[in-house]
């Protein structure tokens, strides 16, 4: 073993979790090493979908303008589609119902190859409408946005090499060994370009691999569903504009008559995007026995089956396959080693919340990594890591099946099935356009089921307003505030262990900015009401008397350091005009005091030693 290399921070994996951390560390000045067995970042699309506390997390380390520019237009991703098929031949569904809709079919994408290839049956709005809800608006001063993954990781990966000192990443570098023992972590990693073998000692090690190396070699188990179904994704080249006519619609959910099974299509861009994107990814479900899936030359068949001439002459750039899993591994921290993203919790592809919930745990446990590397905090505040974010994730993965059950329900209302012909399943298809009463009602069933997808579609409560009950939270005794669908509705609060309500504020010059804005990475933030300035002043001395990283502003509807113009920061504060709230590093509110306080650096100094896991009276606190 030659070239021993002492870190305080290493991490494993280089897809969008490790990387994301990469940058948070970054931009806290804590040094790490990223090593990642893989020549560079994923070349798969995977995940896409971006949510608004993503976005958040993306505009702190200066991404999110750039991931907005090379992302979907939001107008071109305000909605979810439903269609019967994409494109056929003339005489495929010959025998279409004269009585059918025709403006539906011709103004929906309807292909003019086969009359009702491509009619499209159900449309959801869909994150927000392409940021138009006032809900959404509301919730965040970021919007939704779409990038695919291999697109994405570039970005962060040039990124994180332009903020972190050189050799900080090092890709083709394989960790085939480690050992936490007292004092580190013990990691054995390999050039895989030279051979050359190197020793890393770590304070921390935060396994991002995707539970291929590190969790196994701790003996985290994951529990859970387990290849609930089998997908082949393509990746491919095409104009399918004369056919994917909506350009409002981001994902289009297909059912397939010809083949009696569904499928998933999505535009990739880059350049253009909507009908006009140049590149597409289409999603075909397998039973999980099923071989067939497992032949490349029987799935490019079924391509060419599910979407008719509108593939002929498409290059398929890359062909994968993959298993829907909904999984939870039993630790997020086993010692030094902290585990993010697939490597702690697997979710099913619906609602995107995979790719997204790894940057949030990435959030979550950097700003406690350098609490206590810095000496800020004691180690016992990386337990709160797994506190937090493992009910977070289990009502995540949760979520993504039901939704995924949900879409499974859709399908059956279009009838039919591999094991019938395709007329069969066009003929019971056309019941969803039909103008018989039977035909009405099962249109009616079937629009009612496509509504309950707002569940992941509009899951506002789930992406942005889930609460942390324990961990780094000082509970101040107040009841969680009545919320009448947690799934789709986000109540905005500022009780401890809730996400910081938005609010736009302005400085004294005039100057808009939304109090997102006002935390520094890696600090803390005391946000005291118009009266508050004894909170203002202990935050003051505590800093000064510890180091923290803690800064503390005053906000009111006319006086402050800052002014509420809308008075929404003071609708949601829920303490009085001498009360103060703290606000975590992550955005989420710690503690919170309804008034002013006979002591209020005691009181203060308790709150963030009770955060920070440090007993009271210990070195640097108090």
């Amino acid at each position: 073993m030659t070239n021993d290399i002492d870190v305080p921070v290493l991490i494993a994996g280089g897809g969008a979790g490790g990387l994301t951390a990469a940058l948070l560390l970054a931009r806290m000045e804590i040094p790490f090493l990223l090593v990642d067995a893989a020549p560079g970042t994923s070349p798969l699309p995977r995940a896409h979908v971006l949510n608004q506390r993503a976005m958040e997390i993306l505009r702190d380390v200066g991404l999110a303008d750039a991931v907005y520019a090379a992302g979907t237009p939001a107008e071109q991703m305000a909605y979810s589609g439903w269609y019967v098929g994409l494109s056929g031949d003339s005489d495929s569904d010959s025998n279409s119902d004269s009585n059918s809709d025709d403006n539906e079919r011709n103004d929906s994408g309807g292909s003019g190859e086969g009359p009702d290839h491509g009619r499209r049956v159900a449309l959801l709005e869909s994150w927000g409408g392409g940021g138009r809800s006032p809900d959404w608006l509301a919730a965040s001063p970021e919007r939704q946005a779409n990038l695919p993954q291999h697109r994405l990781e570039p970005l962060l990966r040039a990124r994180a090499e332009r903020l972190a000192p050189p050799g900080a990443l090092r890709f083709r570098h394989e960790l085939t060994a480690l050992n936490d023992d007292d004092g580190a972590v013990t990691a054995s990693v390999t050039n895989l370009g030279t051979g050359e073998a190197h020793r890393v000692r770590a304070r921390y090690l935060l396994g991002c691999d995707g539970g291929r190396t590190v969790g196994p070699a701790l003996g985290v188990a994951h529990r859970g569903a387990r290849d609930v179904a089998r997908m082949v994704s393509f990746h491919f080249s095409a104009d399918l504009s004369r056919w994917a006519r909506d350009p409002e619609v981001l994902i289009r959910w297909l059912w397939l008559p010809d083949l009696g099974t569904g499928g998933v299509l999505v535009p990739m861009g880059p350049r253009r995007w909507g009908p006009e994107s140049e590149e597409w990814v289409f999603h075909l479900h397998y039973p999980a026995d099923d071989p067939r899936a497992l032949d490349d030359a029987a799935v490019l068949a079924d391509l060419r089956a599910a979407l008719g001439p509108a593939v002929e002459g498409a290059t398929v750039r890359a062909l994968s396959r993959w298993a829907v899993q909904g999984a939870l591994a039993d630790r997020f921290r086993a010692g030094r080693v902290l585990l993010i993203g697939d490597a702690a919790h697997r979710h099913p592809p619906t609602g995107g919340l995979g790719l997204t919930s790894a940057m949030h745990d990435a959030q979550n446990v950097t700003w406690k990594l350098a609490a206590v590397l810095r000496g800020h905090a004691d180690d016992a505040l990386l337990d709160s890591y797994e506190a937090e974010r493992r009910p977070v994730a289990a009502a995540g993965v949760r979520r993504a099946l039901a939704s995924a059950r949900n879409q499974l329900a859709i399908t059956a209302h279009f009838g039919g099935g591999p094991g019938r012909t395709p007329a069969e399943n066009w003929r019971l298809a056309r019941r969803l356009w039909g103008t018989s009463p039977e035909d009405r009602g099962a249109r009616r069933a079937f629009l009612r089921t496509v509504a309950a997808q707002s569940m992941e579609f509009n899951e506002l409560g789930v992406e942005f307003g889930y609460t942390y009950e324990t961990g780094a939270v000082v509970p101040d005794g107040t009841p969680p505030a009545h919320n009448p669908d947690p799934v789709r509705i986000h109540q905005p609060s500022a009780r401890p262990g809730h996400p910081l309500p938005h609010a736009w504020l302005t400085d004294l010059d005039g100057n808009a900015l939304p109090v997102a804005r006002l935390i520094r990475p890696g600090a803390f933030l005391l946000i005291a009401g118009e009266e508050g300035r004894e909170w203002c002043e202990a935050a003051e001395k505590v800093a000064a008397h510890t180091g923290l990283p803690l800064t503390a502003v005053r906000i009111g509807h006319l006086d402050g350091d800052y002014r509420d113009p809308r008075s929404t920061w003071t609708r949601w504060r829920g303490h009085g005009p001498e009360g103060a709230v703290l606000v975590r590093p992550d955005r989420f509110i710690g503690w919170r005091a309804p008034g002013a306080d006979r002591d209020p650096h005691a009181r203060l100094t308790a709150a963030m030693n009770a955060l920070l896991g440090r007993s009271p009276g210990a070195p640097g606190v108090v």
